[in-house]
């Protein structure tokens, strides 16, 4: 853990009464693939998107409440029936992660309409109440993009957008969680990427071997808004991490997927069963970049020294095992 580890590692675990079951979550898969240039239907352009997020506030409000529940009811759907007034619990945790989950995708959406790169409204998806209430969120590309600088500033945006936000969000929420000792804890146990233990150890400080951090909910969405930028960075395919790595090294991006994927899977094995499920997505859709129809115009010095910041928050905010149940 270099400078910032205890002689134990800092345990960090959500704040829930429940977590004697495994729950598991499929994160946001960014698509920014290019389609043929077509007139959206209203409903497609603004009902969707709009009746998709009201959805996902309903789902990721539920999530919340559910996840600071301690009383005896089990199960979401029996705890939203038992008492609904309880919902108002999960506005920390929803606000934070729709916050940072809407300033990523509006990273993408305002790069594209700087680039002239139609673009749809970020297209929530609601997910089950059990974990997170989300499966996060995407963006389609109405139109090709044309050259490697398109390319890398509506790629490295969003998860460059995020980021800032889950770092302040985790910053608040490590102010308000609580240290406890690790007899008193149970449930889900989340991995601790480098700059978690950084901001840990400077906001709460050294803990001994025996407690737990219980992350607040703030502190809860914006680890998981810190495991989505890293999800998203891995340079594989269409992938916010794919379009930054063949903007900058082309063809070579390939390369660096084929690389990756080995990894993942050895990861899976010894670690976190879910990265099977991110190997087997990435050879279904595919390792590599389609090219873009400009592919000679340079980027520059500036974007350059931008991609390899995104390379540092990757290995920032990347963990080998996210989730553990204990």
């Amino acid at each position: 853990m270099d400078g910032f580890r205890e002689d134990e590692p800092r345990r960090f675990r959500t704040e829930t009464g429940h977590g004697e079951e495994q729950r598991t979550v499929t994160p946001v898969v960014e698509s920014t693939g290019a389609e043929d240039e077509v007139e959206p239907a209203t409903v497609s352009t603004w009902i969707l998107p709009i009746g998709l997020f009201l959805l996902t506030c309903f789902t990721t409000l539920w999530a919340g409440a559910y996840q600071t529940y301690n009383g005896p009811v089990r199960g979401p759907v029996n705890f939203l029936l038992a008492d609904p007034t309880q919902l108002w619990r999960g506005i920390p945790f929803a606000g934070a992660l729709l916050f940072i989950l809407t300033t990523h995708e509006l990273g993408h959406y305002v790069l594209s309409k700087i680039h002239r790169v139609p673009a749809s409204l970020p297209l929530f998806i609601p997910g089950p109440p059990h974990f997170i209430g989300t499966f996060g969120a995407i963006i389609r590309m109405r139109a090709p993009i044309l050259d490697r600088r398109a390319l890398f500033d509506i790629g490295v945006a969003g998860p460059l957008a995020g980021f800032i936000v889950a770092v302040v969000a985790l910053i608040v929420g490590l102010h308000l969680s609580t240290v406890v000792e690790r007899t008193a804890t149970s449930g889900l146990q989340l991995g601790e990427p480098l700059l978690l233990q950084l901001l840990a150890w400077l906001v709460i400080g050294s803990i001994s071997p025996e407690s737990d951090v219980v992350l607040h909910p703030i502190g809860f969405a914006a680890w998981f808004g810190l495991f989505v930028t890293s999800l998203n960075l891995l340079p594989i395919g269409q992938l916010d991490g794919g379009h930054v790595a063949y903007a900058l090294w082309g063809r070579h991006q390939r390369t660096m997927a084929f690389v990756f994927v080995p990894i993942l899977i050895f990861l899976g094995l010894v670690g976190w069963p879910g990265w099977f499920l991110w190997a087997v997505m990435a050879g279904m859709f595919g390792l590599g970049h389609p090219p873009v129809m400009d592919p000679h115009v340079p980027l520059g010095r500036t974007r350059k020294i931008v991609g390899w910041i995104a390379l540092v928050v990757f290995i920032a905010t990347f963990v080998p095992v996210p989730f553990s149940v204990h």
